[in-house]
């Protein structure tokens, strides 16, 4: 397994923008299919944003298709979630999930990956 790290939450007016980081330790990161997912009080755990392992795929939950995008940098072994358009709803702990898999699809299942960060909370101000 690999170690991910998330940054780049805070609180933010309806309306602004936020950045998400995660950076994987390994040495091996284009091998990764690489996924944001969130959860809010009392919610379960959901997919955000995925992408797979080159970049060419990706997916994203109806509820933020047009404002958020994911992306990575493997030069850097980083995988963003731009974040424009904010809403209250978007308020939630953000985790960074990693699997090993080079497949060309995006996996949408938190049971498909395998590691974890601590999270990094957004909260969004009406």
């Amino acid at each position: 397994q690999v170690q991910v790290v998330e940054s780049g939450g805070g609180l933010v007016q309806a309306g602004g923008s936020l950045r998400l980081s995660c950076t994987e330790s390994g040495r091996t990161f284009s091998s990764y299919a690489m996924a944001w997912f969130r959860q809010a009080p009392g919610n379960e755990r959901e997919l955000v944003a995925g992408i797979n392992w080159s970049g060419d795929s990706t997916y994203y939950a109806d509820s933020v298709k047009g404002r958020f995008t994911i992306s990575r940098d493997g030069a850097k072994n980083t995988v963003y979630l731009q974040m424009n358009s904010l809403k209250p709803e978007d308020t939630a702990v953000y985790y960074c999930a990693a699997a090993y898999y080079s497949g060309s699809e995006v996996l949408t299942s938190p049971l498909q990956y395998n590691s974890w960060g601590r999270g990094t909370q957004v909260t969004v101000s009406s």
